[in-house]
């Protein structure tokens, strides 16, 4: 009898849906196909639920914070920026746009050190987050690195071939290096 209950509840699990995470991480992924073979009708669509996932850290408290932390980013308040945000990276140490946010913040404050080990830190946790892989880039370009910016932003184009402002960066560093492609 007893194995006959655990075959029923063995089939029964296997008929349930995945776990919440795992039904987002495939919807992510379903995400990120459909934006690499995006047209002009959707792509903005698609990178906007991208990104408004990657800004759900799953709690109300860090969501929070990290409201804050984007609220003092955007008047300028570096200072309290960085405490909200150290304060979420700190307490979800594995929420990428917590990281994404502060590294920001150091870019803004031009701790441009700080702000590639936070980018690193995103690209760990979320190696596809093509904002944060354009962060990298930026910063390379401002720091005298062309070619490492060109292969960061190529990366970008991999994942998100539509954005605009990559192919520009792409193409101006193509022009300024005297490379093709």
């Amino acid at each position: 009898m007893k194995l006959i209950i655990c075959a029923i509840c063995l089939a029964l699990c296997a008929t349930f849906p995945a776990t919440a995470q795992d039904q987002q991480d495939v919807s992510m992924d379903v995400l990120f196909s459909q934006l690499k073979e995006a047209d002009d009708s959707n792509w903005l669509a698609l990178e906007q639920t991208i990104q408004s996932r990657w800004a759900r850290s799953g709690s109300n408290a860090m969501d929070l914070l990290a409201q804050r932390g984007r609220e003092a980013i955007e008047r300028e308040d570096l200072e309290a920026a960085f405490d909200h945000l150290g304060a979420l990276t700190d307490h979800a140490p594995d929420f990428a746009e917590g990281w994404h946010m502060r590294a920001t913040a150091f870019f803004r404050a031009e701790r441009f050190g700080l702000a590639l080990e936070d980018l690193r830190r995103v690209l760990v946790l979320e190696p596809r987050h093509f904002d944060a892989l354009e962060g990298v880039a930026v910063v390379m370009e401002m720091l005298g690195e062309p070619e490492m910016a060109l292969s960061f932003y190529r990366q970008v184009l991999a994942i998100h071939p539509r954005n605009a402002d990559v192919k520009e960066a792409v193409a101006r560093l193509n022009l300024q290096l005297g490379t093709n492609i």
